[in-house]
């Protein structure tokens, strides 16, 4: 688990406020749901032979004697909180969070025991045009980033009685190697075969690309949700590679998959995945609901941002304040809050804690200000204050106090139309 620092937060705002922005250019809402949930939740959505429920979850009893788990992953709790407050039968509901969520894993370039997700997952529209739109949405987020070079992979993981046929085929097939197959996936062989093709493993790297693919045992209903998908996908003009090979590692998907992947992280190529799971609802006890969505891992998009020249924007309106000498010090904050009262949106630092006049501005340019505002006795007894550009080449001016706040706020307008 890392800690994100002030240099670095920038990074983040500039990301969430794209979000944010998108969100709303797509009318999704806002839901947060907490960080803790029992169990049981994740093992019976999840699935209890998959590596995120045997290895990688934070589990632990309290008081009562209730199992509970950090949240690996959102869309479980997102859809116990629709059940549970009435938000998805009969309903079209599109929300989205955003928040940390755990995993007990190996730490490495891009992949943390703590990380960050948004996830986004929409209720009540069974059609391919939804999993389209899901991933307009985040071509759309991609071009606001500056990110032109992420590679679209699709697949479809059929109906549940697709993958009964397709699973019979994976136990043949993978029964005939049983002395190749590692352990895990030996385990896996009887109770759910498909989380064999989701392995890591470099060693069965050749016999996964050997085994059947699931869309030999494709229903017409899948092929053809999925032939919709992907002309509208083709209308849009968004590439993409059928990867018949991509599966989910969660048990819930059915039908779309899709991720989208860069070569620019190693090993940790996957900075957005998602797609449906209309059996999900009804699994945890709903009525039978269509569902689909997506998350994306704010961590590895905050790599690849700070690995470019991708930059967030710089903030054009900080000040800081320099007060000199004991007579200043009671008027320069009752200034202070009346410039922040009149311009919100201004960034102001006073000094605070005294100091001459030369260590304040040392102050001023380490705090990375563009303009310094100097109130000394002077200008104190004259009504004035002194305006000083730390990074422009222009001559200190001196103005009243009265013209102050029209004065910053031109400036303001000045340098957002440039």
């Amino acid at each position: 688990m890392h800690d994100i620092l002030p240099s670095d937060t920038p990074y983040w705002q500039m990301l969430e406020t794209a979000v944010r922005r998108l969100m709303r250019n797509y009318s999704y809402e806002e839901i947060r749901m907490p960080l803790v949930e029992k169990t049981e939740l994740f093992v019976r959505t999840i699935g209890d032979v998959t590596d995120i429920v045997e290895k990688e979850m934070y589990t632990f009893e309290d008081r009562n004697g209730d199992s509970l788990s950090l949240r690996p992953e959102g869309t479980a709790s997102c859809v116990r909180a629709g059940i549970e407050h009435g938000l998805l039968h009969n309903q079209i509901q599109r929300l989205w969070y955003m928040g940390p969520m755990f995993r007990h894993e190996r730490p490495q370039k891009g992949r943390y025991r703590q990380f960050q997700q948004v996830g986004v997952e929409a209720f009540g529209i069974a059609s391919a045009a939804l999993d389209a739109e899901l991933i307009f949405m985040t071509q759309r987020l991609w071009k606001a980033l500056g990110l032109n070079d992420l590679q679209l992979q699709l697949n479809t993981l059929g109906s549940s009685a697709s993958r009964i046929a397709y699973r019979e085929q994976l136990v043949e097939y993978f029964s005939d190697h049983h002395n190749e197959l590692d352990d895990d996936s030996k385990k896996r062989l009887t109770r759910n075969p498909l989380r064999i093709l989701d392995s890591k493993n470099p060693a069965l790297s050749e016999l996964i690309q050997a085994a059947p693919l699931l869309s030999e045992f494709l229903d017409e209903e899948s092929q053809q949700h999925f032939s919709e998908l992907t002309a509208l996908l083709d209308a849009r003009g968004i590439n993409y590679e059928v990867n018949p090979h991509l599966m989910r590692g969660l048990d819930y998907y059915q039908k779309t998959v899709f991720e989208w992947v860069t070569d620019q992280l190693g090993a940790q190529g996957t900075v957005c995945a998602g797609g449906r799971y209309d059996g999900l609802v009804e699994q945890l006890g709903g009525r039978a609901t269509p569902a689909a969505g997506f998350a994306l891992g704010v961590d590895r998009l905050m790599a690849l941002l700070q690995s470019r020249d991708v930059t967030p924007e710089h903030d054009f309106s900080q000040l800081y304040l320099i007060l000199v000498g004991d007579a200043v010090q009671h008027a320069g904050l009752q200034l202070a809050e009346t410039v922040r009262d009149a311009l919100p949106e201004i960034r102001l630092r006073v000094n605070c804690g005294g100091g001459k006049f030369n260590a304040q501005m040392k102050r001023a340019d380490r705090s990375g200000a563009d303009i310094a505002l100097i109130l000394a006795e002077d200008e104190h007894n004259n009504a004035q204050i002194s305006v000083k550009y730390l990074r422009e080449e222009r001559p200190q001016k001196t103005i009243g106090q009265s013209k102050l706040i029209e004065y910053l706020d031109n400036l303001m307008k000045t340098r957002v139309s440039k």
